[in-house]
């Protein structure tokens, strides 16, 4: 733990939710809801509006619809997503270089690398975050993002949690024990629901609480590394360095299918595409795999993983179709599958040759699921963000008009998708600089009407 608060934690509110506000007039001050729209969807993030409600990240989207049925229900749009992630996380390198992200929406800075010294001292410090989180709602055109700053990367991001929506929250020296004492014990690193109800069984319901629990007796409830990782914590000591550069651990692409699919040549297609898609992350990160692996989910939610590591590593799309083809068609579909996955380990930076010398089998496996934890401190029920899935269960395979998309109309110009079946498509002709604007419906054949490509 450092002398002085100088790890800084941004995380954008709501993120996806806001960036759908900002985009579409006529849903800001409404509740709004990204992710799945079929039944069997998930949530990706709700809009503060629905939160109100109860709906939560990674909750069924039916479950959701219960609870606020008049929210709107909207797909990912993940380029716009990369479009203003990418804004933000270029105001952060030029405030430090030593910037480490988390996710699209999320990241930790050094202050004390930065090229131009940060005055640390509270006041000074809360006025170069202000301007931080001003030069973000400028930039991104609107959003706004939770700031924390303390002395450890455990202290900050409780202390961007703090006082969000739009907040900032500065953790001074000194004060820290004192000030996580009273919270909940789940705030910590690590405790996630499991262990959560391990440590309720022995009254631990604050970090206070922790601090009193014998050493022994803490083993026992949670594991020897996992005890040590937490009595650490509760005692707010954090000496993990912000990392620039964060090594992958996985990279992967999936499915949650509507209906679940039988058809092999269907399967083979999804698959296919799959591959490409990790083949062309993999170029773009200037990475090889060594290992390829698919994920097969049954109707039943019994879940498949399979592996097969190569000879050498590879970034070629063939490569990685052909492999987990191969793994694909050794496996018993019947009764079709729910969720289909394909993803690479074992990344390196440098190509090997022998590429097509025979792959050595690894053990096959039912559990675990893909990807694999993060390192430690990420909890054993928690996993950790350092695998790089992008998950597809939020919205169809192939999306068509899916609600939120963008369009255009010959006549009408650009706009997005309210709704769409029954070979209908309802539009709202809007962008991020009108007033909310009007609604019509066209075939969904229309030659007029398209998707349109939006960053």
């Amino acid at each position: 733990m450092r002398r002085e608060a100088s790890v800084l934690h941004l995380d954008l509110d709501a993120f996806y939710a806001s960036v759908e506000q900002r985009d579409k007039p006529s849903l800001r001050g409404r509740p709004v809801v990204v992710g799945g729209v079929g039944q069997r969807g998930v949530v990706a993030t709700a809009s503060y509006e629905a939160r109100v409600f109860g709906v939560r990240s990674a909750m069924p989207s039916h479950e959701a619809r219960r609870r606020c049925p008049n929210a709107a229900f909207l797909v990912p749009r993940f380029d716009v997503y990369r479009t203003a992630s990418g804004q933000v996380m270029g105001l952060l390198r030029a405030l430090s270089p030593l910037v480490e992200p988390l996710s699209l929406d999320e990241a930790f800075v050094d202050l004390r690398a930065a090229p131009d010294p940060v005055d640390l001292a509270p006041a000074g410090l809360r006025a170069r975050v202000q301007r931080l989180k001003d030069d973000v709602h400028e930039v991104t055109g609107g959003l706004t993002a939770s700031v924390g700053v303390a002395s450890s990367k455990f202290l900050a991001k409780i202390a961007s949690e703090l006082e969000k929506p739009d907040g900032l929250c500065v953790i001074e020296p000194g004060t820290e024990v004192d000030r996580i004492g009273p919270m909940p014990v789940g705030v910590i690193f690590g405790v996630g629901p499991v262990t959560r109800e391990r440590l309720d069984r022995i009254g631990v319901r604050t970090v206070a609480d922790l601090r009193g629990v014998e050493p022994a007796e803490l083993v026992q409830v949670v594991g020897r590394a996992h005890a040590e990782t937490l009595s650490g914590l509760a005692w707010a000591r954090d000496d993990r360095p912000v990392e620039a550069e964060r090594e992958a651990k996985s990279i992967s692409t999936e499915d949650t299918f509507a209906n679940d699919v039988k058809d092999r040549g269907e399967l083979a297609e999804i698959l296919r595409r799959h591959a490409r898609q990790v083949a062309s992350r993999l170029t773009a990160a200037q990475l090889f795999a060594r290992t390829v692996t698919i994920k097969v989910r049954r109707p039943d939610f019994s879940t498949l993983t399979r592996a097969r590591t190569l000879v050498g590593a590879t970034d070629r799309y063939d490569t990685i179709a052909g492999v987990a083809q191969s793994l694909l068609d050794a496996l018993d579909l019947t009764g079709g599958v729910r969720l289909l996955g394909v993803g690479v380990t074992g990344l390196t930076d440098l190509l090997q040759e022998d590429l097509f010398a025979a792959e050595a089998p690894e053990p096959a496996a039912d559990e675990p699921a893909l990807p694999a934890p993060a390192p430690a401190p990420a909890p054993a029920d928690e996993p950790g963000p350092d695998a790089t899935t992008e998950e597809h269960a939020y919205g169809p395979a192939t999306p068509g008009y899916a609600p939120g998309l963008d369009v255009e109309h010959d006549v009408h110009g650009p706009g997005w998708v309210w709704g769409a079946g029954r070979g209908r498509v309802t539009v709202r002709f809007e962008t991020r600089d009108t007033p909310p604007g009007p609604v019509r419906t066209f075939a969904d054949d229309d030659p007029a009407l398209r998707l349109r490509a939006v960053t």
